[in-house]
C-alpha cells in the first residue's frame, strides 16, 4: 500500500493486481483533434489560430504526412492564463 508520500499526484491508486505493463500511462500529448475538443472548437480554428494566440504545436514529420501535437501540460497552463479575472 502507497502512503501519503508515495501517491501519484493526480490521486489515483495503481492497482496492485495489474501487472507493470499493464498499468495505465497518461498521455503528455494530444494531437489536434482532441485538442480541438478539449476547446469545443474546430480543428481547423486550432491550426488557424492556435499559434497566433500563444499556444505552440510540436510538428512530428514532414510534408503532408507531419502531425502536429501540442503538450497537455502547456495547453492547461495556457488555458489557465485565458482567464478573465
Amino acid at each position: 500500500m502507497l502512503d501519503a508520500a508515495n501517491t501519484p499526484p493526480d490521486g489515483i491508486q495503481p492497482s496492485p493486481d495489474l501487472p507493470r505493463k499493464a498499468r495505465r500511462v497518461e498521455p503528455v500529448l494530444m494531437d489536434t483533434n482532441e485538442l480541438a475538443a478539449m476547446l469545443n472548437m474546430s480543428a481547423s480554428w486550432v491550426y488557424r489560430e492556435a499559434a497566433k494566440l500563444g499556444l505552440k504545436g510540436y510538428k512530428l514529420g514532414k510534408g503532408r504526412n507531419a502531425k502536429v501535437l501540442y503538450k497537455k501540460a502547456e495547453v492547461l497552463k495556457w488555458l489557465e492564463q485565458q482567464k478573465i479575472h
